[in-house]
C-alpha cells in the first residue's frame, strides 16, 4: 500500500520537483477573471507598505506586489519554491527572498503589512492565535493583514477526508511521484473569519469571489 504523508513540507517538495510548484491553481482558466481582480487589488492594499510574505511558494503574488510595495521579504521554508520564485526575475531593489519558516518570523516592527496566500487554510485552528501574535508583534499596531484563499466548492475541491478534533479538515492528494499526501486545507466562512479575527483585528473586509477569498484588517 502506498505511504500517506502527513506532512505539507513533503507534499510542496513533491510539487516543486515535479517543476509544478503550485502552478496548476494559477493556471485555471475559470479562476483567470478572479486573479486578475486579486492582483489589482492587492497591489492596491500593498501600496506603499513594506511587506513581510509568508509562504511565498513560487512568487505568484510576490511579482503582483512588487510594483507597488516599497519592499518585499518573501519567505517559504521550501528551498526549491524559494528557487521557483527566484526565477521570475523580481526587482532586486524592491523584493528580498529568505528562507524562513511561516510559524517561525520573529521581527519586530520592521514591517507595515503581512500578506499570506493560499496559506491560511494550512494554519491549524489552534495555530492560528499564535501566529497572529507574531504578526502583530512583527508589524506592531495598525499592521496591514491580507489573506488569500480557495472557497470550498463541492464540483470543483477535492472532497474533505476527514475533521480532527479541533475543527481542521484535511484532504488527500495523489501527485506526479505516485505517492499520496494529506494536509490541513481549512475552509473558513465569512462568519468564521470575523469571528476569530474580532479579538485581535479592526476594519475587517472581505470579498468572496466564486472559487476564491480575500481578506485584508487592521491589527489592533
Amino acid at each position: 500500500m502506498t505511504t500517506l504523508h502527513t506532512e505539507l513540507s513533503a507534499y510542496y517538495t513533491s510539487l516543486a520537483t515535479a517543476n509544478q510548484c503550485g502552478e496548476r491553481v494559477y493556471a485555471q482558466p475559470d479562476r483567470q477573471d478572479e486573479f486578475a481582480l486579486l492582483r489589482e487589488r492587492v497591489a492596491e492594499l500593498v501600496q506603499g507598505h513594506k511587506v513581510l510574505e509568508l509562504a511565498c511558494g513560487s512568487g505568484y503574488w510576490t511579482a503582483a506586489m512588487a510594483g507597488a510595495a516599497d519592499l518585499v521579504l518573501a519567505t517559504d521554508n521550501n528551498p526549491l519554491m524559494l528557487k521557483a520564485a527566484q526565477a521570475r526575475d523580481l526587482p532586486g531593489q524592491k523584493v528580498q527572498l529568505a528562507q524562513i519558516d511561516a510559524f517561525e518570523v520573529d521581527f519586530a516592527n520592521d514591517y507595515t503589512a503581512c500578506f499570506a496566500g493560499f496559506f491560511w487554510a494550512h494554519v491549524k485552528r489552534e495555530q492560528q492565535t499564535d501566529l497572529l501574535a507574531r504578526l502583530r508583534k512583527i508589524t506592531g499596531k495598525d499592521g496591514l493583514l491580507i489573506l488569500i484563499d480557495d472557497n470550498y466548492l463541492e464540483a470543483d475541491t477535492a472532497p474533505v477526508a476527514r475533521t480532527d478534533a479541533e475543527g481542521n479538515t484535511y484532504q488527500i492528494e495523489t501527485l506526479a511521484d505516485g505517492e499520496r499526501y494529506e494536509y490541513v486545507k481549512n475552509f473558513p466562512t465569512d462568519s468564521a473569519l470575523r469571528k476569530k479575527f474580532a479579538g485581535v483585528a479592526k476594519d475587517i473586509r472581505i470579498l468572496r469571489l466564486q472559487h476564491m477569498w480575500l481578506m485584508s484588517c487592521r491589527l489592533k
